[in-house]
């Protein structure tokens, strides 16, 4: 059943915030400081820098430590139940800074506020604002009010909010996330991204290629397009459609390494992937979720795709880029799913051989269809299938990376590995971690592109020397 736009919003009988000016704080209040926490998917980080980007141009400095922030903002993911319990558990710890400064603002941004709503106002008697994702630029008029003792929602959704004329604040890095899209028309029936960032609407296709262009100026070397189903990117005006945006990126820095995220099978185009082919620059990778083998269990998500359909899309990625890398994400347990189900999925994982995956088991989120549906599979029995099917992943990714040795990849410097100081890391077009030794005397630094020859592996991550270029 597809839902009308009014079915997934609300009125709440609240004070109206005007919208249509920007508001400057008064002088006393210029000069605090934000600090924001991130939780849940890239599309949050980018969210993070708009809300960021937004703040400091009402006077507001970045910190990156609670401790001295005069407002600490959390910016939330309601996709599963244990990312929202990860929340009110940092709510817990954050009561330690209401009370050592009681004029402290604490907000929370993004999918949780969105489908909470109301219900986190004084939420561990602190959460002094709610703000959902289409309602950003409230947040100054909302930090202010609260400011003066009163506590503030917005998470009205929007039709045509893309935040596109808004510089998202990027302090650090060689990599960027770029938002060509927002909100998702497909209504899974175990999503809550309709419910909770609204309809999809796109982003005009010059104003994205003009923010990339920008990144590059600004010494990024890699950007990422981001979308809920980038696929399903359409240009009202000109009619242009995710190729023909990825091409004009391609063209416009044909220097800088381009990636997106996240793709729906359905909508996965001979065009789109023609248009990958063509470019050096756009990354060979992509991230496919399947989310089940079984054409059944799929019908039962409304995904709109069988098997057969995503099989055909995976042959044709593979015969125009044979060195093409794959991931997706698995949902474990789905309601009714049956043993022949679940090994269907892992018949379907032998036969992609994907590179990596994202497997969870399935968790109700009110609103969805699926809520509705009966939460059927034992517990007990999702974590032993979930463990199968990690299993099952580890062994082919290890597999795979073994397959990686004598290989040189050009990898995109990135900076100090994690473990070993002496050691540094990159990332390969196909998204792989590549580790190499660190040495002045070799000349590189952080954003440059090198070529690194694999000599060793693990399940995760590839070892090699740097050769010449």
């Amino acid at each position: 059943m597809r839902l009308n736009f009014t079915d997934v919003t609300m009125t709440i009988d609240l004070p109206v915030l005007d919208n249509t000016k920007e508001t400057q704080l008064p002088e006393q209040l210029l000069n605090r400081k934000i600090y924001v926490e991130t939780y849940g998917c890239q599309m949050n980080v980018n969210d993070s820098e708009i809300v960021q980007g937004v703040m400091t141009k009402h006077g507001y400095s970045t910190t990156d430590t609670p401790d001295n922030a005069d407002v600490i903002l959390l910016n939330t993911c309601a996709v599963r139940d244990n990312a929202e319990k990860k929340i009110h558990e940092r709510l817990n710890h954050l009561k330690y800074y209401k009370k050592r400064n009681k004029d402290l603002v604490v907000g929370l941004l993004g999918c949780m506020a969105e489908r909470l709503r109301a219900d986190l106002l004084g939420e561990k008697n602190l959460v002094d604002i709610v703000v959902g994702p289409d309602e950003y630029r409230k947040v100054p008029e909302l930090i202010e009010n609260a400011l003066t003792g009163e506590q503030g929602i917005a998470v009205k959704l929007s039709r045509v909010e893309t935040y596109d004329d808004i510089i998202p604040l990027r302090t650090e890095g060689i990599s960027a996330w770029v938002s060509i899209m927002r909100g998702c028309d497909k209504f899974c029936t175990f999503c809550v991204v309709p419910f909770t960032r609204g309809r999809e609407r796109s982003r005009g296709l010059q104003s994205v290629v003009d923010e990339v262009k920008q990144l590059w100026e600004n010494g990024f070397k890699e950007v990422t397009l981001l979308g809920q189903n980038v696929n399903s990117y359409r240009d009202d005006e000109s009619g242009y459609d995710f190729a023909d945006l990825l091409d004009a990126c391609a063209n416009a820095v044909p220097t800088m390494r381009i990636r997106y995220t996240t793709s729906h099978p359905y909508d996965m185009s001979d065009k789109l992937i023609e248009t990958m082919a063509a470019h050096h620059n756009i990354c060979k990778y992509i991230h496919l979720p399947v989310q089940s083998g079984s054409d059944r269990v799929l019908q039962l998500m409304n995904r709109h795709y069988t098997v057969e359909h995503y099989k055909e899309r995976i042959r044709k990625i593979k015969e125009l880029m044979p060195n093409c890398a794959l991931s997706t994400d698995i949902i474990v347990g789905f309601c009714t799913e049956t043993e022949d189900d679940h090994k269907l999925t892992m018949d379907l994982m032998r036969q992609v051989r994907y590179e990596g995956a994202y497997m969870f088991n399935y968790s109700p989120r009110e609103n969805t269809k699926a809520w509705k549906m009966e939460d059927d599979v034992p517990l007990d029995v999702k974590t032993r299938r979930l463990n199968e099917i990690i299993e099952l992943q580890n062994s082919i990714s290890r597999e795979l990376n073994q397959e990686e040795i004598g290989n040189v990849h050009e990898v995109l410097v990135e900076g100090p590995s994690k473990k070993n100081v002496m050691e540094w890391q990159g990332r390969t077009s196909s998204n792989k971690v590549l580790i190499f030794p660190h040495r002045d005397e070799l000349g590189y630094i952080v954003g440059d592109l090198i070529h690194v020859k694999v000599s060793r592996s693990t399940s995760a991550t590839l070892f090699g020397e740097i050769v010449s270029n």
